[in-house]
């Protein structure tokens, strides 16, 4: 009786030991020094990379044309409002996006804690230097009333000559709704940061260019720039 006692014993303490280690590992921090290589840092994808000013290069003895602009991710980094949106509407879901009631509010004001990108002030000012039409297409669903127009014009000093009032396009499952109005406002090139907004130029066989989506947006997954071998702007992001 006692050997079997003592085996007994032997049997849970290894159990204990075991479960001791297991706890270690999964408690244990990870390396802080895990090291690179010249490999890793060199490392480039194999994407059109452009800058503003080779874009403005490339447009260099062409007309005034009508050029498109996304809003969100690409023009403003407007995840402060959409991250609000959330908390007060569906916390524990995406639903809020379908709430006529955070449009309304994210149309309506929320847009002054939006901030814009330096990347679409370079874009902007390009083309309202060669005198170009400037209209925005935005996912973002219409409501009766809206001052992204304004906020748009004000931030980005655009001039009446060249501002158009913002397009909400609305966001349909499994159907691109830019498409149908870049074609109508003859876009010949369009800046976006989702593929959709790549797609959409495609589509009408305008210009598509991508702008990067910074990593902290609300908006995730992030898209993969230059996945349809469109041009990608350098640094980008902000």
């Amino acid at each position: 009786m006692r050997k079997v006692s003592l085996a007994l014993s032997a049997i849970c303490l290894l159990f204990t030991i075991n479960s001791t280690v297991v706890d270690a590992h999964a408690s244990s921090p990870s390396p802080l020094y895990i090291g690179t290589n010249v490999a890793k840092l060199a490392e480039q994808a194999p994407i059109h990379w452009v800058s503003v000013a080779q874009i403005e290069n490339s447009l260099l003895g062409r007309a005034p044309m009508s050029v498109g602009f996304d809003i969100d991710d690409t023009v403003l980094f407007s995840s402060p409002g959409f991250w609000r949106g959330k908390k007060t509407f569906s916390p524990d879901s995406e639903d809020y996006l379908k709430n006529p009631e955070f449009w309304e509010k994210m149309n309506n004001g929320w847009d002054d804690f939006s901030i814009p990108k330096e990347v679409a002030r370079a874009l902007i000012a390009m083309h309202v230097k060669r005198g170009d039409s400037i209209w925005f297409v935005t996912g973002r669903s219409q409501t009766k009333t809206e001052t992204v127009s304004k906020t748009l014009q004000d931030d980005f000093l655009i001039p009446a000559a060249n501002m158009n009032p913002v397009i909400f396009a609305g966001d349909k499952a499994g159907q691109n709704t830019k498409v149908q109005w870049l074609k109508e406002k003859n876009i010949k090139v369009f800046y976006g940061d989702s593929d959709n907004d790549i797609t959409a130029a495609h589509d009408i066989g305008a210009r598509g260019i991508r702008v990067l989506r910074a990593s902290n947006s609300t908006y995730k997954p992030l898209p993969n720039a230059g996945a349809y071998g469109e041009e990608v702007i350098v640094n980008s992001e902000y």
